[in-house]
């Protein structure tokens, strides 16, 4: 079965509120997926699905430390996560707090372990931001990221099955 995690870190409920729109969006796919807070999570999780989406707060423009910690304990896995999907969200309390820096910092972690991005063309092009509490239109590009994830992880499971022999 294929499977995503969600793995974030939420102070005030905001990044947690778009954690959950991106399980939406994984779940509108059909693909099964995991939400977890980076306090309950293990990395050895990070082996037993086909996609991550990690999202942060952004604290002086990069990701909270506890995200931080998880990832560089990650390092125990270092190229066995290579070929699973990855995406990022990130959410701060001002425009100009470094809601991008913070999801590409999320995302090179995830590319130095291997993992395939997907951008977008429309919308947040590395990954949803949101100030403050998230509206509608940062909970929908959570949707689509979550969709977007799990559409490219059933493309690629399709694409080694269809190559096994």
């Amino acid at each position: 079965m294929t499977r995503i995690l969600i793995i974030y870190f939420s102070e005030t409920g905001n990044t947690e509120k778009m954690a959950y729109s991106v399980a939406e969006g994984v779940r509108e796919e059909g693909v099964e997926h995991q939400i977890k807070k980076v306090q309950e999570a293990s990395v050895d999780d990070l082996l037993d699905v086909d996609g991550i989406v990690i999202g942060s707060p952004t604290y002086f423009g990069t990701m909270a430390a506890e995200i931080k910690s998880f990832l560089d304990k990650s390092v125990v896995h270092f190229k066995r996560l290579a070929g699973k999907v990855g995406g990022a969200f990130a959410s701060s309390a001002l425009l100009g707090g470094g809601n991008e820096t913070t999801v590409l910092a999320l995302l090179q972690a995830l590319l130095i372990h291997g993992m395939i991005i997907e951008g977008t063309t429309e919308g947040p092009h590395y990954g949803p931001v949101a100030l403050g509490s998230p509206d509608q239109g940062n909970l929908e590009e959570c949707k689509q990221l979550g969709r977007r994830v799990a559409r490219l992880v059933k493309k690629l499971r399709s694409a080694s099955a269809g190559q096994m022999v």
